[in-house]
């Protein structure tokens, strides 16, 4: 790809905001904010249902050092809005709600790992 075509397709990707879909690559790594709009952490991945194909949790990961020891929080995708101003993702919680919850942790492949404590259910009460 030549220098012309990669800052092309740079402005048509910032173009892009009004379109209703996006690719799950574009989502990761995408910043997460608290409710004082202070960065939590990033988009790690996306939990998507075998059976419906609809995104379940995003999975937010913070902390550790050069990715060892960061800890994973599957968040329901719904808790999850895009903010437009911050150039990413906005929830009404603060990190200490996070840091409080059931986490997972990355595997060697960067896979999250399943915790003895219900991660997944833990954000029932904030739906």
């Amino acid at each position: 790809m030549t220098q012309t075509n990669i800052a092309a397709a740079t402005t048509q990707n910032h173009r892009d905001g009004a379109h209703r879909l996006i690719s799950s690559n574009r989502i990761q790594g995408t910043p997460v904010y608290d409710r004082r709009a202070e960065k939590i952490g990033s988009i790690h991945s996306l939990m998507i249902d075998k059976h419906s194909g609809q995104v379940e949790n995003a999975v937010l990961t913070f902390g550790g050092f050069l990715g060892f020891g960061s800890r994973a929080y599957p968040l329901p995708w719904s808790m999850l809005t895009y903010a437009k101003d911050l150039e990413g993702f906005y929830l009404e919680l603060t990190r200490e709600d996070i840091e409080a919850a059931p986490y997972m942790t990355l595997d060697q492949a960067d896979r999250p790992q399943l915790s003895k404590e219900p991660a997944y259910r833990h954000w029932d009460e904030y739906l």
